[in-house]
């Protein structure tokens, strides 16, 4: 199933950046591992550059400039804030503040990495994802968990926006 997702995104990437202004394709990806021996949440999320502009205007009345020359450290700021009350992670039932750590442009697509220290054995993972889905409602959010050994995959939208996973 991984890599039907992964065929998916990757085709639709390949239809955004051929030219086309807009496309008709609303997926994000979120991959969540766990990393044991360094006691931490690795977080990676793709998201396409021209829905997280127009999100950042809807949430800041000011539009995103991802990808433009005239790039700024205020979007960098704005898209730490969104995804900050957009996505949440809970391990073992208590929430963990993500840390941003980067991000890259890559084609059409925004990667953002963050990490969340400190994470020991996980009994439990729930991930809410609402990237995106205030924007537009046919929005899919692509959660890819790797923890304890145990690779998964989820499709979480605006009227499912959760997973909980046990281990």
């Amino acid at each position: 199933m991984n890599k039907k997702i992964l065929v998916l995104f990757l085709a639709a990437a390949a239809f955004a950046a051929s030219g086309f202004a807009a496309h008709k394709f609303y997926v994000a990806i979120l991959q969540v591992n766990h990393a044991p021996e360094k006691k931490m949440l690795q977080v990676t999320s793709r998201v396409f550059i021209d829905d997280l502009n127009d999100a950042l205007a809807l949430k800041y009345k000011v539009k995103g400039k991802f990808g433009e020359s005239d790039q700024s450290v205020r979007d960098e700021e704005m898209m730490r804030g969104y995804f900050s009350s957009h996505l949440q992670v809970i391990v073992n039932d208590k929430p963990v503040a993500l840390e941003f750590k980067g991000l890259e442009l890559e084609n059409n697509v925004l990667i953002c990495y963050f990490t969340v220290p400190n994470i020991g054995r996980i009994k439990s993972l729930e991930i809410r994802d609402k990237i995106l889905t205030d924007l537009v409602t046919e929005q899919q959010n692509i959660i890819q968990t790797s923890v304890n050994g145990k690779k998964s995959s989820h499709l979480l939208t605006a009227e499912n926006d959760r997973v909980k996973l046990a281990y």
